[in-house]
């Protein structure tokens, strides 16, 4: 079932409606914070997944061209963003390069989730993706941990209503904190840790970093089934997840490109 969002398809701006029409597939784009993640999703899966550095868009175009070729026609290209900048420039390659308009959530389509939020509009489009096909899929309240350059974890009620949640700082980016911020700490590279006791610097950073996004991912979760006066579904997505998940003992199922997923489901409007 689709959330009641997606049933306002009279929301939609004139015209809309006929352009999304009979459509076989969507090309997916997740621009996040330093990177863009593109993928062609079709009977609600998603395939030829790419990633772009934010850092370097001079292959974006032919990342763009390649997925556009391997999306079954018809298609339509769907995007959410946290960066304006980053989607301005793929907004004018899918232009020049394949001809195509990007509909971007929240701007030309309508928001995926319902909310009891006071400014939607303000929450980022990405965490509504991933929320909105996580509970689409399982019908009931459930958690969706993203594990990127920021971590966000936020919370979906049985109704189908996103409650918000909470940002931490990404297990990479709170490395490089610390080194930069303290002279005496190296950088380290994240592993999983297979000790309890850091026995050197780098040991200790590492456990403090990944123990605590698995601390904080517990804690979390128990003040959200506190609140729901149950415990919910958990889905855990983003670079970093399945590191954060492996030795973790809480019950999660790890989907690494939900957010894609989202931004597919969002550009399905109510055929009629």
């Amino acid at each position: 079932m689709l959330c009641e969002a997606l049933r306002k398809a009279e929301s939609l701006r004139p015209g809309l409606r006929e352009l999304m029409d009979n459509i076989a597939s969507i090309l997916a784009c997740d621009v996040g914070n330093s990177r863009i993640a593109l993928g062609c999703v079709a009977d609600e899966k998603v395939s030829h997944v790419r990633r772009v550095s934010g850092g370097d868009l001079s292959s974006l175009g032919d990342v763009l061209e390649e997925l556009w070729r391997s999306c079954p026609a018809p298609a339509r290209i769907a995007a959410s963003s946290v960066r304006p900048e980053h989607l301005a420039a793929m907004e004018s390659v899918a232009g020049k390069r394949l001809g195509q308009k990007i509909l971007v959530v929240g701007r030309d389509l309508p928001l995926p989730i319902e909310t009891n939020l006071p400014v939607p509009d303000r929450i980022g489009t990405d965490r509504l993706c991933a929320a909105a096909i996580a509970y689409h899929r399982l019908g009931g309240a459930c958690v969706v941990a993203d594990f990127g350059t920021a971590i966000t974890i936020d919370c979906v009620n049985d109704e189908g209503v996103f409650l918000g949640g909470a940002i931490l700082p990404g297990l990479a980016l709170s490395a490089e904190a610390l080194a930069g911020g303290a002279s005496a700490l190296p950088s380290v590279e994240l592993v999983n840790p297979d000790w309890v006791f850091g026995a050197d610097t780098r040991q200790a950073i590492v456990g403090g970093i990944v123990f605590g996004a698995r601390g904080a991912l517990r804690e979390l979760i128990e003040s959200y089934a506190t609140e729901l006066g149950r415990w919910p579904e958990v889905i855990l997505t983003g670079g970093d997840a399945e590191l954060v998940a492996d030795n973790c003992d809480l019950s999660a199922t790890v989907v690494p490109d939900l957010t894609l997923l989202g931004v597919g489901l969002s550009a399905q409007v109510e055929r009629k």
